[in-house]
């Protein structure tokens, strides 16, 4: 059994690397978001391409910001949950 605390302190836990998505649709839509994207580069110029780039580069960043916020929020919750299961009141 791995020890989480250990992971946590030689900065080995990455909540993040490990989700896999097992929703059926999920390698569908990513297999479309890579022909959407062929087709803007060999459809646009480089200047038009770069910016749908820049686009999908700050999604990116926004989505990783908002899962890393809802890890935290899932994160809380469940401490308080224990709190309470833990509470002999």
């Amino acid at each position: 059994m791995i020890n989480i605390l250990e992971e946590i302190y030689y900065g080995n836990w990455r909540p993040d690397e490990s989700i896999k998505s097992i929703d059926p649709n999920y390698k569908s839509i990513n297999r479309k978001i890579s022909s959407c994207m062929e087709s803007f580069k060999k459809n646009l110029s480089e200047t038009e391409f770069e910016q749908i780039e820049e686009l999908f580069d700050l999604a990116g960043q926004s989505s990783a910001m908002h899962t890393a916020a809802a890890f935290v929020h899932g994160f809380r919750k469940g401490a308080l949950l224990m709190i309470e299961v833990f509470n002999e009141e």
